[in-house]
């Protein structure tokens, strides 16, 4: 299994959203190391949901449910499914993030703007552990 953090704007769709919906189509990726990101990605891998912009939080837990497909917003490009596990109880702000010696490393951090960014499995349970769901 593989770990990876997806960044939204909760305005534009938010893991609310997501739980109301059930599952959706993560689209409209156009950058090429989030793309190549997206393709490594198979089924059953864990997401964590982040909150960017407003938030700037770690909101949730979900689960790629299709692998790699063709984005029907653009199918020079591609797009994964992905649906809901866990709302957070707490979320985990970008700030505990920063302070957490154990995610000094973690792409959010070194790649700021990058919206698919994989994560170890040490840097997900770290985050897990913070949010109070490990």
């Amino acid at each position: 299994m593989n770990y990876w953090l997806l960044k939204q704007e909760p305005e534009a769709y938010s893991f609310d959203d997501l739980v109301k919906d059930g599952k959706t189509e993560w689209t409209g990726v156009r950058n090429f190391q989030a793309r190549n990101n997206l393709r490594l990605m198979k089924q059953g891998d864990r997401v964590l949901f982040y909150h960017s912009v407003s938030e700037k939080a770690v909101v949730g837990l979900a689960e790629v449910s299709r692998e790699e497909f063709p984005d029907p917003s653009d199918e020079k490009w591609i797009a994964v499914e992905i649906k809901p596990i866990k709302k957070f109880k707490k979320a985990v702000a970008l700030e505990q993030i920063k302070a957490e010696k154990m995610l000094e490393n973690i792409a959010l951090i070194k790649q700021s703007r990058l919206s698919v960014m994989p994560l170890t499995k040490q840097e997900f349970d770290t985050i897990l552990r913070i949010s109070g769901e490990l």
